[in-house]
């Protein structure tokens, strides 16, 4: 019994010594899920330091020596409960989701409260003194990222704190903030700097707006950029720019002329037209229906449905589109024709039939054909009953037919 005590403080004190050791040379990453982290966080009253990085990112490994530091240690360990989240685990994707935060490069450095409010982010340079730095303006209320917007709200407008607020605004997924916070840091710049390496990185890394003022110059002066990348990569930042741009909120306002535009742009760079009509195909339509354009909304879908091949599902989604959003019934008969031209694929699955023949019931509906309408609104009834399918839908279009 002796031997087993002994043995066992022998194995305690030499697991304390590892863990010493970890400490002294090294950030003390806890090895936890993220609750638990914080937990000990608000246990010890101290902030939390998140590195998010990869276990195959070469940078991330780079970092290792800065991260052992003695400086960088010391003034980790003392002043936050740190962890290490690797990007590609399904937990650190839901952290980062339920936060709704976006990872633009690796490593991440993010700084929260012990709650999990998040009080800072940055992307280092690899030295001791910007990694501490970083932490110093963790702990300071007047210099934390999350104290940006007021900061802007007061006034603030240096390129400097600009290119920052813009960084902070894409990982946090306040892309309206982006597009103005880089609006204004292009109007500074002078036209002659737009196409520099500092320029070309902002170009890259942060403008998500086609509309940009360094976007707009790239886009008619790329052989000045040739110098920073390659024709492949120059073409992949433009072809992010444009749809970013599109697929923004405020993209979802544009008008069809500007829709056009885009869809030329996309061209321009050397998408092939035809994969560029269809990337532009929804908004389009949307952009249509918003100007109450049914005729053109219509005559687009229907030159996509004739040109190219499709699928069943493609027309359920199709049909649907059309019978809940346009803005009056004159596409009544081009969606009972894309009904028709579904069915006769003969491809259907009995869940794809019963909505083929819910969405010819609306078409009918909708045009004022209310006998047809009842025809194909029983025969969606009866093949969802026939299939277990949820008929509450169907139970309702019924009653609407009444």
């Amino acid at each position: 019994m002796k031997k087993l005590f002994i043995s066992l403080v022998i194995c305690c004190l030499s697991v304390s010594v590892v863990m010493a050791q970890k400490g002294k040379n090294g950030i003390l990453f806890r090895e936890a899920p993220l609750e638990e982290v914080f937990q000990a966080a608000r246990k010890a009253g101290k902030p939390v330091f998140v590195e998010i990085y990869s276990p195959t990112c070469h940078v991330c490994q780079s970092f290792v020596p800065t991260l052992n530091d003695s400086r960088v240690v010391d003034f980790y360990n003392a002043r936050f409960i740190s962890t290490k989240q690797d990007i590609t685990q399904k937990a650190t994707q839901a952290f980062l989701g339920s936060r709704k935060m976006y990872v633009p490069q690796l490593p991440l450095f993010l700084y929260f409260d012990a709650q999990g409010n998040l009080l800072h982010m940055a992307m280092s340079s690899n030295t001791a003194n910007e990694v501490i730095r970083h932490g110093t303006n963790a702990l300071n209320p007047g210099q934390r990222t999350q104290g940006m917007k007021g900061r802007y709200t007061k006034g603030e407008r240096s390129p400097a704190f600009l290119i920052d607020y813009a960084m902070y605004s894409l990982v946090t997924r306040d892309t309206v903030t982006n597009m103005k916070a880089m609006e204004e840091y292009a109007r500074q710049v002078p036209a002659s700097d737009f196409a520099k390496y500092t320029n070309w990185l902002a170009l890259k890394k942060l403008v998500m707006d086609s509309d940009n003022p360094l976007f707009q110059y790239f886009l008619t002066h790329q052989d000045q950029y040739k110098k920073h990348a390659q024709p492949d990569e120059l073409k992949n930042v433009a072809e992010n720019i444009l749809m970013s741009s599109l697929f923004s909120s405020r993209g979802a306002r544009y008008s069809p002329e500007k829709i056009l535009e885009i869809r030329s742009n996309l061209a321009k760079i050397g998408i092939d037209p035809k994969v560029a009509a269809n990337r532009t195909l929804l908004p389009e339509v949307n952009a249509f229906f918003q100007t109450r354009q049914t005729a053109k909304a219509v005559a687009r879908m229907d030159s996509q449905v004739t040109n190219n091949p499709i699928t069943v599902p493609e027309f359920v989604y199709i049909t649907k589109l059309f019978n809940r959003l346009s803005p009056d019934p004159s596409d009544a008969p081009t969606v009972i024709k894309w009904v028709n031209k579904a069915f006769a694929l003969n491809k259907a699955t009995p869940r794809e039939q019963s909505d083929l023949y819910y969405e010819l019931a609306e078409a009918h509906r909708r045009a004022g054909n209310m006998a047809e309408a009842s025809k194909a609104a029983q025969k969606s009834m009866e093949l969802a009953q026939a299939n277990k399918l949820d008929v509450r839908r169907n139970v309702e279009l019924m009653q609407k037919l009444k």
